[in-house]
């Protein structure tokens, strides 16, 4: 072979196996290299591997995102092995862990009450009304509390997929942005609570006699639990609940707005309103933070709005003593109550709103297509 008609050297052939199932394109004319022979740059460029089988799919590399497009939060179930039967199982399988862990909790706190001794009588009101009893509030708390880890089961169980995407669209929630969100949900929802029990003290039925009775343990109870509380709720009904319905109807603005007055309907009518002023001042919390989630991507300024909120409630509720057992001390009663809170929402959802050129919440998850791509690993099919 002549020096002109030399092609440039590519490298040895691979030596190692791609895997089952797969077989190299034969290299014409490839001899084992000798001493001096054949001349340096004769060998033909590595072979071309086939397609795969029908039977295999490439494996992503560890760590590569879930998605071949970004996505925005409220479609992160909409992964590569999106499927519209998941939200439904996932559902299900919500409902059944959620009550059976409830039912396990009520079991443990009765064992408990039973073997130190104090007898049944010692047990907290079992109609769970007085919410200033700190023993009755820690017992709602956790009932909700652990609807935080049913939620991430059913993401790892049901979707395979990291539990994080439950969270923010980073695949975890991001704590740089629950202080700012914090500090804006008690300058707006925050200063129309505390007015609006304030307001209803001087003109309302029950007089404040003073803080209830073990109101520091009602303080620690609602400082170390409430916040979680309010992220269990939050974790439902803008996160799991509202990525469902926004997953089924698919188109990003048209699935946020119907997933949020779903479960902006469906998270008033489980508070138990009593008449509808209160309904609709529970739906329009529900609006708000399903707003904020759709503004920054996340639960984060839901969870700050909601957390802020239901702490404020049961400090003041316990403080003053008013008699209502920390019901419906929100402002959510009567046409006057509405509307301040309305207003507070409104202006809470306008601070998060100008907040993001600040903050730079990111919107949408991070993506890797992977539809036209072959990689070096394969893997059956699941």
């Amino acid at each position: 072979m002549t020096g002109s008609a030399e092609e440039p050297y590519a490298g040895p052939p691979p030596t190692r196996s791609p895997g089952p199932g797969w077989y190299p394109q034969p290299p014409p004319m490839w001899h084992p290299p000798q001493a001096g022979y054949p001349p340096q740059g004769w060998y033909p460029p590595p072979p071309a591997w086939y397609p795969p089988p029908a039977h295999l799919r490439w494996a992503p590399p560890p760590g590569t995102p879930p998605f071949d497009v970004p996505q925005p939060f409220l479609l992160a179930m909409r992964s590569r092995d999106w499927g519209w039967w998941r939200p439904l199982l996932g559902l299900l399988l919500f409902g059944v862990v959620y009550l059976v862990l409830n039912v396990l909790a009520a079991v443990l706190g009765l064992l408990g009450v039973l073997a130190s001794g104090a007898g049944l009588g010692a047990l907290p009101d079992l109609a769970l009304q007085d919410l200033t009893d700190p023993w009755v509030l820690l017992f709602v708390n956790v009932s909700l509390i652990v609807a935080i880890p049913c939620v991430w089961m059913v993401w790892a169980v049901v979707h395979g997929m990291k539990i994080g995407w439950s969270s923010s669209v980073l695949g975890h929630l991001r704590p740089r942005l629950f202080l700012p969100f914090t500090l804006r949900a008690l300058a707006t929802l925050g200063v129309a609570i505390g007015g609006s029990v304030l307001l209803g003290l001087a003109a309302g039925p029950h007089p404040a006699t003073g803080p209830v009775h073990a109101f520091g343990w009602l303080l620690v109870v609602v400082l170390l639990t409430t916040p979680l509380q309010a992220a269990a709720e939050e974790y439902v009904f803008r996160g799991y609940l509202s990525q469902a319905i926004a997953g089924w109807v698919r188109a990003p603005v048209a699935g946020a707005v119907v997933a949020a007055v779903v479960t902006a309907a469906l998270f008033s009518a489980a508070h138990g309103p009593t008449d509808l002023s209160t309904f609709l001042d529970r739906f329009a919390v529900g609006l708000a933070a399903s707003a904020v989630v759709w503004l920054t991507g996340g639960l984060e300024a839901a969870i700050a709005l909601h957390a802020v909120n239901n702490v404020l409630v049961f400090v003041l509720a316990g403080a003053l003593d008013d008699g209502s057992g920390g019901q419906d001390t929100s402002g959510g009663i009567g046409l006057l109550g509405l509307l301040t809170t309305l207003v507070a929402l409104t202006g809470y959802v306008v601070l998060v709103a100008r907040s993001r050129a600040r903050l730079r919440p990111e919107l949408l998850t991070p993506a890797l297509d992977l539809r036209h791509r072959a990689g070096p690993l394969s893997a059956p099919a699941s």
